[in-house]
This record gives C-alpha cells, sequence and structure tokens, in this order.
C-alpha cells in the first residue's frame, strides 16, 4: 500500500465511521509546504470507547494492527495510539485530543480540501500545524520541524495567520521560537 491509498483510506474509514477528525503533521505541512518523506500518517480523532470496535473494524487483521486495550487506554486518557500496516511499514499515529480551548480551535479551524483526485479529507489549519511544529521543535530540537514550517511560509506566504500562530506561541511559551523562524523566513 502506497501511503496516498492509506491517507485516502484513513479519511474514508474516518468519514465513514461519523468521527471527528483532521491530519495533521507531515501530511499537512506537505500539503501546505514543500514536500519531504515521512513514513507515518498523523490524525487527531474525537473517538469514544463506543467506537472502540467500529474504529478496529476499519482496519482489520491481518493487513492492519491496532491494539485494543492502546486503543481504549488512549481514549481514556487522551494519548496516542499507533495503527501499523506491517506489509508496507506505514503507521497512522492516531492523537485522541482533549477538549481544551487549542484542540477546540483546530477543529473549528480544520479545513476539507481534495487528498487526491477522488477523495476529500480534512486536515488541520496551517497555522495550528505550525503551532504544533513549534511544540516538537522545543521538545526534540529536529530541525525537520523548522523546515517545515519554513515551508509552508515560503508556499503560503501572506495566506498564513502570523497573529494567530503568535497568540498561540506566546500562550505556549513558543515565542522565542517563532520570532526566530519569522526572522529566518523573511530574510531575502
Amino acid at each position: 500500500m502506497e501511503q496516498s491509498e492509506l491517507v485516502r483510506k484513513v479519511a474514508g474509514e474516518l468519514d465513514r465511521l461519523g468521527a471527528r477528525y483532521f491530519i495533521t503533521g507531515s501530511i499537512a505541512t506537505i500539503s501546505y509546504g514543500e514536500p519531504r518523506l515521512t513514513n507515518d500518517i498523523d490524525v487527531v480523532v474525537d473517538l469514544s470507547l463506543d467506537q472502540v470496535d467500529a474504529f478496529l473494524s476499519a482496519f482489520p487483521a491481518p493487513d492492519f494492527y491496532c491494539s485494543r486495550e492502546a486503543l481504549r487506554h488512549a481514549i481514556r486518557e487522551h494519548f496516542q495510539v499507533n495503527v501499523l500496516h506491517p506489509a508496507s511499514g506505514l503507521k497512522i499515529d492516531v492523537i485522541l485530543p482533549i477538549d481544551d480551548e487549542f484542540n477546540r480551535s483546530r477543529f473549528s479551524r480544520r479545513a476539507r480540501i481534495p487528498g487526491g483526485a477522488d477523495f476529500d479529507m480534512w486536515l488541520a489549519s496551517p497555522e495550528d500545524v505550525i503551532v504544533k511544529k513549534l511544540e516538537y521543535y522545543k521538545k526534540g530540537q529536529s530541525e525537520k520541524h523548522v523546515r517545515d514550517i519554513l515551508g509552508v511560509l515560503k508556499m503560503r506566504g501572506k495566506n498564513v495567520d502570523r497573529d494567530y500562530v503568535t497568540r498561540w506561541a506566546d500562550r505556549f511559551q513558543l515565542a522565542d521560537i517563532w520570532q526566530d523562524i519569522l526572522n529566518r523566513a523573511d530574510k531575502p
């Protein structure tokens, strides 16, 4: 299975289940910015314990692997669980969000976009992707997050609501990192 096929499956199954979701992470930054390789699909999903069986049925063994108990734990604790596609080596990181102001904002700002010629998907806004990439950079200092942000800023230009990012960067104590990236982005 190719990554684009897996993205189509994720979007299609979550739409079919009626689950609120949006794809984020590298897939989103690739959509908004510059291409790069990635082996996973990050998806934020609002799932309840009542939806566990339906979710697992959408990604059945032996084609997929997801621990029922890990999924239940992730839902209860607002954590993350992996769905593996062993034949391809691809992974879906399913993130179960807490109900807070930032996540409510992210869900309200998500956009329905074409994922390919034959399907649509919910995608995190470029601004929310940037805020999360700032957080990941602060935690791990991986330059790939900075490159992703710079790619989004380069490709989206003035269409990025920098004030929105600045508000959340201030709130999450990421303002210095955000300012450094803006300085780099705005250099001629």
